[in-house]
C-alpha cells in the first residue's frame, strides 16, 4: 500500500490501534474539503500496533479533544514537505463542551446554555469529574 507524503498539513502519529475512527468523528473530518487518510494497524516497534491520520491541509486541530481520547498521540505539523512542528499531548487539565454530564440532577442537563466543564481529577485514571456536580466522568 502506498500513502503519499503531504506537502501541507497535519500527521497524526502513535494513535492507539482501533481510535482513528473515533478521533475521525469528534475532529469532524468529514466536513473537510481536502484528503484525509486514516491508516489503521499498522506496525509498530513501540506500539506493536498504532493508527495514523494524515490531513492534506494546514487547519485547526483542537488537542483538547485530542489529548482526552488518546493522550499518547504526537501531532506532527507539515509545511512544504517538511517537519516543522511537533506536540505530544498528555490528558488536558479541563475539558470544555468535549464531554457532557451524565448525572440527570446536574445543572448543565437543564441548563443547556451553560458549558459542559471538567476537571481532571486522577491523571493515572483518566478520570474527571464535573465542575458543577462532581459527578465522575471516566
Amino acid at each position: 500500500m502506498k500513502i503519499d507524503e503531504i506537502q501541507n498539513g497535519i500527521v497524526l502519529d502513535h494513535i492507539k490501534a482501533g481510535n482513528s475512527m473515533k478521533i475521525y468523528k469528534y475532529l469532524d473530518l468529514d466536513k473537510l474539503d481536502c484528503t484525509v487518510a486514516l491508516i489503521r494497524n499498522v506496525k509498530s516497534n513501540k506500539m506493536g500496533k498504532k493508527d495514523i491520520i494524515k490531513i492534506d491541509s494546514p487547519i485547526k486541530i483542537n488537542l483538547e479533544v485530542l489529548g482526552y481520547i488518546d493522550s499518547g498521540i504526537t501531532v506532527n505539523i507539515i509545511n512544504n514537505g517538511v517537519l516543522c512542528d511537533k506536540h505530544k499531548l498528555e490528558l488536558p487539565e479541563k475539558l470544555t463542551n468535549v464531554i457532557r454530564c451524565k448525572n440527570p440532577r446536574c445543572i448543565t442537563t437543564v441548563e443547556s446554555h451553560l458549558n459542559s466543564v471538567f476537571k481532571l481529577s486522577d491523571r493515572e485514571k483518566g478520570i474527571y469529574r464535573c465542575e458543577y456536580c462532581e459527578a465522575e466522568n471516566s
